[in-house]
């Protein structure tokens, strides 16, 4: 009889996240999904669309706040978060994202023209304005997973 060994398992090399809530307990999840896989070397495309393209500004990052169920417990998250070492403010998070070499920030089109976000008003970590149509068709589709919150 022969015996076959099992399947390798797939290792993702490829990941596009769509966030679309700006809220500051709403995007900790996919900031750190990204972040852990950057550092890991998967190639990561996060398009910030809706009320989260503000995200990509600094007044957008000035008027973070918690969602408005969790809205009492923000210092108690904060306190969490602290003790664990991760960033507390998301300017920091986004900095560590875009330090991995591996993570790209993209703002969507239509969102930037709804919520006034002009090119010049992104932040450095922001690599751009572009279609959403791109971003599906060129990361979405060609990625090995792709999330959205």
């Amino acid at each position: 009889m022969k015996i076959l060994a099992p399947p390798k398992p797939k290792t993702l090399e490829r990941l596009a996240i769509v966030i679309r809530d700006d809220a500051y307990d709403r995007v900790l999840t996919p900031l750190t999904f990204a972040w852990l896989q950057g550092k890991g070397g998967v190639e990561v495309d996060i398009l910030f669309t809706l009320w989260a393209v503000r995200l990509l500004t600094e007044d957008g990052l000035r008027s973070v706040e918690m969602s408005p169920g969790h809205r009492h417990q923000e210092a108690w998250l904060k306190d969490r978060l602290a003790r664990d070492g991760d960033p507390l403010e998301l300017r920091d998070f986004l900095t560590l994202l875009k330090d991995t070499g591996k993570v790209r920030l993209h703002a969507c089109q239509y969102a930037a023209m709804t919520f006034d976000v002009p090119q010049e008003l992104l932040i450095p970590e922001a690599d751009g304005i572009v279609d959403p149509g791109w971003f599906l068709n060129e990361k979405a589709i060609l990625a090995d997973h792709c999330q959205y919150f």
